[in-house]
């Protein structure tokens, strides 16, 4: 049986698909290749406009389910052109879909990209909708890479930990061998920075986070922002872009004197920043040189990752890269890893960071035939 798979990954950032060609040798997988392809900008608006309640929001899931699904499938296609594989070799494609909800409160999470239509487009077939059994046993649905972390960047050396920056970030704590591995969504990740970006700039994001350094943190808001309920919660606990949204930012800026655009930003990356850290290192005490990796598109944004630095005195920052796995990718082979567990028969989700009664086998199959 082949052991090729495909992964695909479009974030809450929802700047594009990340597609990759993924050979597993046991649980270490091989990236083959890989393929960004961004959102057009109509489709881009229309999925950010489903991610808050609005008029006929059914007719337009509905249409942009359809949608996403044509686009990953162009996407595969685009990744198997670059190696010249057919779709026969391909075992799976694991498809995380777009999040449009996340309301684990509710007992709910929602992706779209229809695993059917995907399956019939691409001839291969899909495993999709991975977080709903881990929901239906009473767990958040997230996050759901600490598994696939302990699979493949696991240290017997003692503990470590792999923080993905995404629009939401979320850390996996990868203890030694006869510790339990947990992890959770510390907060916002990207989110907060690229909306306030389109609304001032128009683009999808503050490269290197050029326009952020250009500004000054005010202490207000970001005490303001840093006392939202969710960073009081005890993990399990996932959250949404749906949480820390530009509406709520701004019912505290409409409270104090206008600021200027590039000051509110760099407020929002220390708010990300500082969220993280808090989270982050209580997680370390007693330990001896914390060794953090970083992956997801906020490993490329310069400035987020200086204050990091700063504010994790005595740990050890990389990218993921040193481990083996380029940042841009991880979540993309994450996906391609859950759908070979699905098809090998095993659990994908880890009781301790979602609070699922137990583990389970995730996600779904749509055959291609």
């Amino acid at each position: 049986m082949s052991e090729l798979y495909i992964g695909l990954m479009s974030g809450t950032s929802m700047d594009g698909i990340d597609a990759v060609l993924v050979r597993f040798h046991g649980e270490r997988p091989e990236l083959l290749a890989s393929h960004a392809q961004p959102w057009p900008v109509k489709v881009a608006n229309r999925l950010h406009a489903l991610c808050n309640p609005g008029i006929n929001e059914i007719d337009r899931m509905g249409e942009m389910d359809q949608i996403v699904a044509v686009h990953f499938a162009g996407a595969v296609r685009a990744l198997l052109a670059k190696t010249g594989h057919h779709p026969n070799q391909i075992r799976a494609i694991g498809s995380h879909g777009q999040t449009i909800r996340h309301r684990p409160e509710l007992g709910f999470t929602l992706q779209i990209g229809n695993g059917a239509r995907l399956a019939v487009e691409t001839g291969i077939d899909v495993i999709c909708d991975f977080r709903a059994k881990d929901m239906a046993l009473g767990g958040q649905g997230a996050p759901l890479v600490p598994a696939f972390h302990q699979a493949v960047f696991g240290s017997h050396k003692g503990p470590r930990m792999i923080l993905n920056i995404g629009g939401i970030a979320n850390v996996s704590v990868l203890p030694g061998p006869d510790d339990q591995v947990f992890g959770f969504d510390t907060g916002p990740g990207n989110t907060l920075m690229d909306q306030w970006y389109r609304k001032h700039k128009g683009g999808h994001y503050d490269a290197k986070g050029a326009w952020a350094a250009s500004g000054w943190v005010n202490t207000d808001l970001l005490q303001r922002l840093l006392g939202h309920p969710y960073f009081h919660m005890p993990h399990p606990k996932s959250t949404g872009r749906e949480t820390f949204t530009l509406p709520w930012m701004e019912l505290f800026l409409a409270e104090r004197p206008p600021m200027r655009a590039e000051d509110v930003q760099r407020t929002l990356l220390e708010f990300t920043a500082r969220s993280i850290a808090d989270a982050i290192l209580p997680l370390a005490t007693g330990v001896k040189e914390p060794e953090l990796f970083i992956c997801g598109g906020g490993v490329h944004n310069d400035a987020l990752i200086y204050r990091l630095v700063d504010l994790l005195p005595g740990w050890q920052l990389d990218s993921t890269d040193a481990l083996g796995l380029h940042p841009d990718w991880v979540e993309g082979i994450a996906f391609a890893w859950l759908a070979k567990s699905f098809l090998d028969g095993r659990a994908g989700n880890l009781s301790a960071v979602t609070g699922a009664s137990r583990q389970a086998i995730l996600g779904c199959l749509c055959p291609a035939n």
